[in-house]
């Protein structure tokens, strides 16, 4: 199974890439996303996350053809 996986904004320069591609044998949940591609990064604090751009808890599954996306929390002013 294969996944996309992005990064927007400050986590793209952070992490020095705008995306990955993961290859999964069985469902994961988004947490383990994160720690499969970036595996010496914590994960920011507030980060937001998509699946399929729908926002999501660390707790959601990711399957087959589904698309991750990691947006450094907004701030305004």
């Amino acid at each position: 199974m294969s996944i996309k996986v992005r990064y927007f904004a400050s986590l793209r320069e952070m992490l020095a890439k705008s995306e990955d591609f993961l290859e999964i044998t069985q469902e994961i949940t988004v947490a383990e996303v994160w720690e499969k591609v970036n595996p010496n990064k914590v994960m920011p604090d507030n980060t937001l996350i998509a699946v399929n751009m729908e926002y999501v808890s660390l707790t959601k599954n990711v399957n087959e053809g589904n698309e991750v996306a990691f947006f450094p929390p907004v701030t305004g002013g």
